[in-house]
């Protein structure tokens, strides 16, 4: 089974019915992240109709400075995810500097939830590489992904040292930036992503689909010298061995754990 850990579902508009349909005929496990509550509450309505899908909750950085004062809102949703994302810093794309002490109010707040329910959470870290870092360290957060990584190489090393996972996506089809980091990262923590169906649009200006997936893994096979089956052996085992410890995720143990 393919996994896609990080894709935006709820994004598909009229063409959710064919995302779903790519799902369940190619078999791809997809972690739907959110960006906000509407999103989730969406998302919500998604997974039930595939088990193939798994919401999960969580408030971008673009959308802290709307959140960062109603935090408490934000628990009951936490408490219904299995897992948290998308969660994280920008401090690249969003240009305002002053959004930035929402951010990590935010960011903070939900890696004390992921502590103490002990969930995964799924980051992005766009300029905000560092921080991350040493807030994962400050507040012992068990399992991080790392959606799309595209920072300084040093602290990739970090990131790995710490046992941070890393999902690569649909630009390594084209930059070779991407390409190096595919290269850098250990077996053991490599993940597949498409970030679909906005991650194609971003670079190429069509819309991404959940089969997409298939060319993330057949560029990683070349790009590290391997072959597609055993690639995607690989990232399927690492999700499995993310989770293998989750009391909020013994349903889907047992979906990825069937032959």
């Amino acid at each position: 089974m393919l996994i896609d850990a990080h894709a935006h579902l709820d994004k598909y508009g009229d063409l959710l019915d064919d995302a779903l349909r790519e799902i369940e005929r190619e078999h791809i496990f997809t972690i739907a992240t959110a960006m906000d509550v509407p999103s989730y509450q969406e998302l919500q309505e998604i997974g039930r109709r595939s088990a193939l899908v798994l919401p999960t909750f969580g408030i971008h950085p673009r959308r802290a400075p709307q959140y960062a004062d109603r935090l408490r809102e934000l628990g009951q949703y936490i408490e219904t995810s299995p897992a948290i994302g998308e969660i994280g810093l920008d401090f690249h794309w969003v240009k305002n500097s002053s959004e930035y002490p929402a951010q990590l109010k935010v960011l903070e707040y939900f890696f004390a939830a992921a502590r103490e329910q002990n969930k995964f959470v799924n980051l992005h870290t766009k300029g905000g590489e560092r921080p991350i870092l040493e807030l994962l360290e400050r507040y012992d957060v068990e399992r991080p992904i790392i959606h799309w990584y595209s920072g300084p190489l040093d602290i990739l090393r970090a990131l790995v040292q710490f046992g941070a996972y890393f999902t690569i996506g649909v630009e390594v089809l084209y930059s070779e930036t991407i390409q190096a980091i595919a290269r850098e990262i250990p077996d053991c923590l490599l993940l597949t992503e498409t970030d679909n169906p906005g991650g194609l649009k971003w670079l190429k200006g069509v819309v991404g689909m959940p089969s997409d997936l298939q060319k993330v893994v057949d560029e990683l096979a070349r790009i590290r010298s391997s072959t597609p089956a055993s690639m995607s052996r690989i990232v399927h085992l690492n999700f499995l061995k993310l989770i293998q410890d989750d009391s909020w995720l013994r349903q889907v143990r047992t979906l990825l754990s069937q032959p």
